[in-house]
């Protein structure tokens, strides 16, 4: 093969790989199950006959509410907190988070809220199998913060438990 040749090969060789590589990117998205009947969201674990679903406990918001979250954009007149897990090995629990000891949310896995908060420093708190964990976050109005909770399920001799980053 002459070096006038290989720019033609190489770029052929490129156009192939691409083409074979596009049609996969739709694989590599998990798909989202759709909401139940009654509003709320499962997360399924496994793909046996029996998976394990961990189920929020109240309806989800609606996808206006959910595509408004996602552009994360902070409130002028808030502090805007976002809550995201997204790890695999805490699959199995559904974690309440709590601001100043108040109202709480529901986090499942694969899960993101947002919250708008007064301006100023608060206090979340997750209940992670049997513990608390808390974190401190502080911010003035148009702020934007986000928490991610990491942890696991699994029992083992050391493990901590769950952690907020």
């Amino acid at each position: 093969m002459s070096k006038a040749q290989l720019p033609q090969r190489r770029t052929l060789l490129i156009g192939l790989a691409a083409a074979g590589l596009v049609p996969l990117s739709g694989c590599m998205t998990k798909p989202l199950r759709p909401v139940n009947a009654d509003g709320t969201y499962c997360y399924r674990i496994g793909k046996s006959y029996r998976p394990k679903l961990t189920c929020t406990p109240t309806a989800v918001p609606t996808d206006a509410v959910e595509a408004d979250a996602k552009r994360f954009e902070a409130d002028p007149a808030s502090l805007t907190v976002y809550v995201l897990r997204r790890r695999w090995a805490d699959a199995s629990l559904m974690v309440p988070v709590t601001v100043d000891g108040a109202a709480s949310i529901a986090t499942i896995p694969e899960s993101l809220a947002r919250l708008r908060l007064k301006p100023g420093e608060h206090r979340l708190s997750a209940q992670w199998e049997g513990r608390s964990v808390d974190i401190s976050v502080q911010g003035r109005a148009g702020d934007l913060r986000v928490v991610e909770l990491i942890g696991s399920g699994l029992n083992r001799p050391g493990f901590r438990g769950g952690h907020l980053v």
